[in-house]
Order: structure tokens, then sequence, then C-alpha cells
């Protein structure tokens, strides 16, 4: 190895010499030799190796410098020129080299930086979103019943959002304490009720969706509330509906997603798009019924609201009230993954601790 070592090295200070005195015409062809040299190196090696060769300290190019002043007058300035020529091709055909091939030599006494023998490095997949994976199997429960998925948008008219829903003028959810308006008079949907006049606009009875989505309301954030949150809202419009049917299939909804021990409660209340109107809990995940801070020591959870859907809703998207009827139910999101996975603050979903949502897989 050594011998070749020094081989290697008289057969170039060999060309050096050679060099010496070079006239113009024999500059440009040993810089055409000099590029071929370094289009063809296919190591890092080897392009240092042509560096070195014509461009390092005893290389071609610093002994053609030298022997510049041994020219004739006539031949000594087009020969300069063309050195510094030799000199900025070369040095952008081995910086090129580096660039296309990712090659780099070698430092003399460190290990290369990668170690091909190293197991290799694996990134964690990950997990759904504990609020995502709740909306898919909300999404499955209520397919297996015969619903279908509507959407609406984020940003809703004053329309969609109240009036069609007949919710009066002076009703508290109009105002700016309550909903985020924007300067040109729309708002970010308080609910995804405005989908279910969406869809009835567009077709006849019967009807039964189910929209989920992204809400926003101005609420203090807290264990149980949060400005931005997330319901499914259903609808079920046909010639025989009750509510019946309505508690039926609120209580399968239940029992498929938290367990076959959760309970439902349903309360009388009062909604403008609803007649008559209920509210409806599932019991508290966290006590059992004792009560404790999450269900303000009652026991349960509220849910949301449901009800017969009233006829003046009907009316205003065309269905006559004395053919159909229909009910219209909403629960929010986060509340369910609360009792589903015993969470105790609905900020917790929201804060992107991976330690935290990485336990629902």
């Amino acid at each position: 190895m050594c011998r070749n070592r020094r081989a290697d090295r008289r057969i170039m200070d060999m060309e050096v010499r050679a060099v010496k005195t070079m006239r113009p015409s024999e500059i440009a062809e040993l810089m055409q030799k000099a590029l071929v040299d370094c289009a063809g190196a296919a190591s890092a090696e080897e392009l240092e190796a042509a560096r070195i060769k014509y461009l390092g300290r005893k290389g071609a190019l610093p002994a053609i410098m030298k022997g510049l002043k041994d020219l004739d007058p006539s031949e000594r300035a087009e020969a300069g020129k063309l050195a510094n020529e030799f000199k900025k091709a070369v040095s952008a055909a081995i910086a090129e080299g580096k660039r296309s091939s990712g090659k780099t030599a070698p430092i003399p006494g460190r290990a290369p930086s990668f170690d091909h023998t190293l197991p290799g490095l694996w990134r964690g997949l990950g997990s759904r979103h504990p609020v995502s994976q709740v909306i898919e199997e909300s999404v499955r429960i209520f397919s297996s019943l015969g619903f279908t998925i509507a959407d609406g948008p984020d940003v809703e008219t004053e329309y969609y959002n109240f009036d069609a829903l007949n919710t009066p003028a002076d009703h508290p959810s109009r105002d700016i304490q309550d909903t985020f308006w924007l300067k040109n008079g729309s708002l970010l949907r308080t609910q995804t009720s405005p989908v279910q006049i969406r869809v009835m606009e567009k077709q006849p009875p019967p009807v039964r969706i189910v929209a989920p989505g992204r809400c926003y309301r101005r609420d203090t954030s807290d264990a149980t509330h949060s400005a931005n949150f997330h319901q499914i809202e259903g609808l079920y419009v046909d010639a025989t509906v009750s509510m019946t049917d309505l508690k039926s299939d609120i209580t399968y909804f239940a029992q498929r997603m938290i367990g076959p021990d959760v309970k439902v409660r349903f309360r009388p209340h009062f909604f403008p798009f609803t007649e008559p109107s209920v509210e409806y809990d599932f019991s508290c995940h966290a006590c059992d019924g004792d009560g404790c801070r999450i269900c303000k020591k009652s026991g349960w959870i509220e849910i949301s609201g449901a009800g017969m859907v009233n006829p003046k809703v009907l009316k205003s998207v065309g269905y006559d009230p004395e053919a159909v009827s229909g009910y219209a139910f909403g629960m929010g999101i986060e509340r369910i993954a609360m009792i589903k996975y015993g969470i105790n603050d609905i900020r917790m979903l929201y804060e992107n601790d991976v330690r935290f949502l990485g336990q629902f897989v």
C-alpha cells in the first residue's frame, strides 16, 4: 500500500513538472483533461485526488502560475486568463460532483457519520385523537340504525343558524355575549342544527341523517365547557316518527357507546326548534351516580337536548306537518369522550399533551 502511494506521488510530481511554462493551447488542453477526470471520479477519494492533482499546493495550477513569467510576453496575458478559467472550471466541476452524488471526502481519524450495521430508528405510529375516535364510533352506531352522514359550513348565516330553527329575535343565544359574530353579519355556527335545515330544503321525506362537526360558543372554559367543541346532531323525519323512536335510539346509542350499564335520563325542557322537548343525561362515570365535581353533585352529566321537530320548522322547509313528523337530537362529542374514557376535565383534550393522548389507542 505504501509503495503504491509513493508511486502515485512520483507520477503526480512528474505531471506537475511537465506543466511548467505551458503555452495557452496546452493550458486549455490540460483543463479539458482535468474536467474529464472530475466527471469520471467514482468516489469521494477520487474527487479529492483530482482536486489535489490540479488545484493543490503542489498541483498543476500553481505550477502553471509559476511558469507564466517564463512565457513569451505575447502569450503571457492569454495564458494568465486561461489559468484563471482553469481554476474556476475545475473547482466548479469538483463541487458539482460532490453535490450530485453526495460524495464527501473522509476526515482522517474520524469514523463515518452513518453506521450501516446499526438497527433502524422507528418513529412512533401515534394514535387517533379521542374526539376523532368518538365521532367515528358515533357515526358507525347511527349508521347501523339507517342514518347517513351530512355536513355543512362552519361559517353560517343568521337564517340557517337561528331563523329557520324558529329561534326568536330576542333569544339569548343571538347575543354577542353567546355567539361569535363576524363583521359581514355571518357567524360561527353554535350547533350543527343548520345542517338539518339545509338537508331538508334539498330533499323530501324520509330524512334520516347525523351531522358531526365543530361548533363555537362564547363559553368560559371549565371542566365541562369550552368555546370550541364538537357536536353530532341527528334528524329523523318520516310519516310515523314518535317520541318512542327518539328515546329508544338514544338509549341504544348510549349502551353501544358507553356500555350496557350506562343509564339515560330524559327531562322535560324547552327548545324553540322542537316541541315537545327534552334534555337527556348519561349517568356520571366518575362517581357512579353518587355525586362529584364533574357532575356537580347530581350523579348525571348533561349531554344535550332533543325533541320532536317543531311544526314551524317543518313548514319553513316546505314539509307538511300534518303528513310527516320527526325528531331531532344533539350531543357533545367531548362529553361523550369524557364519559367513555374517564376523563375528568374537558380541557385535557385540547392541550395536545402526547403523553395523555397516547393512552387512547
